[in-house]
């Protein structure tokens, strides 16, 4: 399995899963957490893995072949998971995971142009049943627009220099991939930006790729069905990876709790130690809340 799950021993911790108590992987991706939580809710516990990309769910059906039996794979949106779990008959659960971040898979294998450092089609879908994809918004929406998913979505400060260029280019020409859009970024910021610590693309691609999957809005609907769902003392724990995301989390734990809906399990996010940054770069920018059902 070549992607290492984020902050697994923290996600272990706070889900602390039993004997024969059911729960919801909400991105299964390629299982890495569902088989951590799998071998300790055996014999009889079981995991309802979800995922929008069909070709996720059939590498976690692979890597999770041994617990076959206590595996349920659907191929959906976790904003959908109240639905989900009704159609299922899977009953209240006793935990919750959702892990907002992109597998290395998705980045590295999926053909679908989330990293720029692949030349690859605009597309960014993660399911293929959605009409909007990356291409569209870039050779199709008017220069404001662009501009303010960039700078709304993606936090980029060169969001309306980056938003003209694009929309120069494409009078001659479509913008068809990955390398096409990342020259465009690099010629529209200026050169003392493209020396950080974040590569100069990574904001476009990042609000891209929200705008195409409705991320953020997805995030807002799954939260309270997330909470109906969970059994009295079940537990939800969300990795986020981004302040847009964590921040929506943050505010619906904290006026659950105001409401005594829920206790918050983590005052501050955790995040992963320096050890775990080092063998896995992309959890330093991985935060996990957690709450436990009133």
């Amino acid at each position: 399995m070549s992607h290492i799950p984020v902050l697994i021993k923290e996600v272990i911790d706070y889900l602390n899963p039993q004997s024969n108590e059911n729960f919801i992987d909400a991105t299964v991706g390629q299982g890495g957490h569902t088989m951590e939580i799998l071998k300790r809710n055996g014999p009889s516990g079981k995991i309802l893995g979800i995922d929008w990309d069909e070709r996720q769910v059939g590498n976690a059906k692979e890597n999770l072949k041994e617990f076959d039996g206590r595996v349920i794979l659907v191929k959906d949106s976790y904003a959908n998971i109240k639905e989900i779990i009704e159609k299922e008959e899977l009953g209240l659960v006793s935990g919750i995971l959702l892990d907002l971040g992109m597998s290395s898979w998705q980045l590295e294998n999926s053909g679908k142009g989330f990293s720029f450092m692949r030349d690859e089609i605009l597309d960014m879908r993660y399911d293929l049943e959605n009409d909007l994809t990356a291409e569209i918004i870039i050779n199709e929406w008017s220069e404001e627009k662009i501009e303010k998913i960039l700078r709304e979505y993606g936090e980029e400060k060169f969001s309306y220099k980056i938003a003209k260029k694009i929309t120069e280019v494409r009078k001659n020409k479509k913008i068809k991939t990955t390398f096409e859009l990342r020259d465009i970024i690099e010629s529209a910021i200026p050169w003392k930006f493209k020396r950080g610590n974040i590569h100069y693309a990574t904001r476009t691609f990042q609000g891209l790729r929200i705008t195409v999957n409705r991320e953020l809005d997805n995030l807002t609907d799954f939260l309270p069905k997330a909470l109906e769902v969970l059994e009295v003392g079940g537990r939800l724990v969300v990795i986020s990876f981004h302040s847009l995301e964590d921040r929506i989390v943050k505010f619906f734990f904290k006026n659950k709790s105001e409401e005594k809906l829920i206790k918050i399990l983590t005052k501050k996010p955790i995040l992963a130690d320096r050890a775990e940054v080092l063998q896995n770069p992309r959890s330093r920018s991985a935060k996990l809340r957690a709450i436990i059902k009133n």
